[in-house]
C-alpha cells in the first residue's frame, strides 16, 4: 500500500520521501503544481484530494487549518489508516492559547483525534532552516547579522530529523495516537549559530547588535508577521533561561541528532 507525503517538494517532505524510499516503502508524491513525478493535492482544494489518497494506507502531512475538514473526509472515504502530522513545538508551550501558531496547529491536531484514523504528531520546536529567512540574505551579500538577542539560546532543529522521526513512525509500529515533541540536540547562543554558518563557507561573519525594534523590522521583510512574533517571543525568552533539548531523534530511529554545524555544513551553499 503507498503513503502519500503531502509537501513533497518542502524542506521536511523531500527528506520524508527520501527516507521511505530508501526503506522500500512505496511513496506517491503530491503538489500543488504537479509533474512527472508529483500528482496535484492541494489542501486548499479538497477536490483534489480523492484522486491522491485513493489506495493510500498512510500520509505524511503538514498543518493546513482551512483544509483539514476535507482532507479528513477524503483521507476516510481513502482507507487511509494512519497520519503523521508535522506540527509545531508551539502548542505545548505556556500561552500556547494565545499564540497564533499553536492554534493554527492544534487545530489540524483535534480534528485529527476525532477522526478516527490513526496519527502520529511530530511538535517540531525551533527549525534550524528559519536561519535562512533570517540571515541567508545578508551573509551571501557579505553584510553583518543583525541581531536583537545575540546571546539568546535557541535549540534549533534540524529538518532531517523531523523527516527521519516521521520515516519511523511510517515504518515501524508502535507509534499510533504518540505525540513527539522534538527539539534540538544542543541549546546555542544566536551569535554561535552565526559562527557555525561562518564556520562552513569559510569566513568570518560580522554581527551588529540592533535594538528589538530594528530585529522586528528586519524580520518582517522576510517573514509573515505571525512567524515575527513568535521569533522574537522565543528569543527574549531564550535571553533569560536556556532552551529545552531533546534525545528523542537518538531513542527512537537509533541514531544521533544533526548538530547545528552539521546542518550548517549541509547548507553551506544556501549561505555562499
Amino acid at each position: 500500500m503507498v503513503t502519500v507525503v503531502f509537501g513533497a517538494r518542502g524542506n521536511v517532505g523531500r527528506h520524508v520521501a527520501a527516507g521511505l524510499t530508501a526503506s522500500g516503502v512505496p511513496v506517491r508524491l503530491t503538489s500543488r503544481t504537479p509533474d512527472v513525478s508529483h500528482v496535484v493535492a492541494d489542501l486548499d482544494v479538497p477536490e483534489t484530494l480523492p484522486a491522491a489518497l485513493e489506495g493510500a494506507s498512510q500520509v505524511f502531512l503538514y498543518a493546513k487549518p482551512a483544509g483539514i475538514e476535507g482532507f479528513v473526509t477524503a483521507a476516510r472515504s481513502a482507507g487511509v489508516r494512519h497520519v503523521v502530522l508535522l506540527s509545531s513545538g508551539a502548542v505545548v508551550q505556556p500561552g500556547a492559547d494565545r499564540n497564533p501558531i499553536a492554534r493554527d496547529h492544534r487545530i489540524v491536531e483535534s480534528a485529527l483525534e476525532e477522526s478516527g484514523l490513526s496519527w502520529t504528531f511530530i511538535r517540531a520546536g525551533m527549525f534550524a532552516t528559519n536561519t535562512l529567512w533570517w540571515w541567508r540574505r545578508a551573509i551571501k551579500g557579505g553584510e553583518a547579522v543583525r541581531l536583537p538577542y545575540p546571546e539568546a539560546m535557541t535549540a534549533p532543529v534540524s529538518e532531517r530529523d523531523m523527516a527521519a522521526l516521521a520515516v519511523t513512525a511510517l515504518t515501524e509500529r508502535g507509534h499510533g495516537r504518540q505525540a513527539y515533541t522534538l527539539y534540538g540536540p544542543q541549546a546555542l547562543t544566536l551569535r554561535e549559530q552565526v559562527g557555525h554558518i561562518g564556520a562552513a563557507i569559510g569566513r568570518q561573519i560580522p554581527i551588529e547588535v540592533v535594538t528589538p525594534e530594528q530585529g522586528r523590522a528586519d524580520l518582517e521583510r522576510t517573514m509573515p508577521a505571525m512567524g515575527v512574533e513568535a521569533v522574537l517571543r522565543a528569543w527574549a525568552a531564550g535571553s533569560e533561561a536556556d532552551p529545552e533539548t531533546s534525545v528523542i531523534v537518538e531513542k527512537l530511529t537509533g541514531r544521533p541528532a544533526q548538530t547545528f554545524a552539521e546542518w550548517a555544513r549541509d547548507h553551506a551553499a544556501d549561505f555562499r
